[in-house]
């Protein structure tokens, strides 16, 4: 949800942002075209499958040995004008820094759906999160319905594959999940 407020409705550098993020006593704030968006509270089906992503891709992170890291919810991927907080993400290359904020080279972002970002997430979100040049996989992962949206690069363009049951392979950088590992057993 939109914030508004005169503080608000105005358009914020990625400075300006984290500035104003810091001195909120508390909420989870995105910035959106320069704008400044709160994020809803979550629901228990969301937490769930959130926290089963984020595992699911440690896992496959250390079975594959690749020079990635898997993290939670509360990394940053810029894009533009837009930071965006996504439900987990894959960092390949340099890792994190204890003090950053923003992952330095996402190469697979996942989004849980919730009931008030489904069209930010399908719409918005699929094109920014392209424009980053290290981005190979966007993962839309349904909170209830076993369902994962898997858009990835392809060239040019992007390539979408709708996966309800099986491994979901990631290339770069070379690992796989499955929608089993989100959901639980078939």
């Amino acid at each position: 949800m939109t914030l508004s407020s005169p503080e608000t409705d105005r358009r914020y550098s990625r400075q300006e942002f984290r500035q104003w993020c810091e001195a909120q006593p508390r909420g989870r704030y995105e910035r959106v075209d320069g704008r400044i968006v709160a994020m809803a509270p979550e629901r228990g089906a969301h937490l769930r499958v959130r926290g089963a992503v984020y595992k699911a891709l440690d896992r496959a992170v250390a079975v594959a040995g690749v020079g990635c890291q898997a993290l939670p919810d509360g990394a940053t991927v810029e894009t533009g004008d837009s930071d965006y907080e996504p439900d987990a993400l894959v960092n390949c290359g340099t890792p994190m820094a204890d003090d950053a904020i923003a992952a330095p080279n996402p190469v697979i972002i996942v989004e849980v759906l919730s009931l008030g970002t489904a069209s930010t997430d399908t719409g918005g979100k699929l094109a920014d999160y392209f424009r980053v040049p290290s981005v190979a996989h966007y993962l839309i992962v349904h909170p209830v319905r076993r369902m994962v949206t898997h858009h990835r690069r392809a060239g040019a363009g992007i390539d979408t594959l709708v996966v309800v049951g099986g491994p979901i392979t990631m290339d770069p950088p070379g690992i796989v999940i499955t929608v089993e590992d989100l959901y639980g057993g078939g």
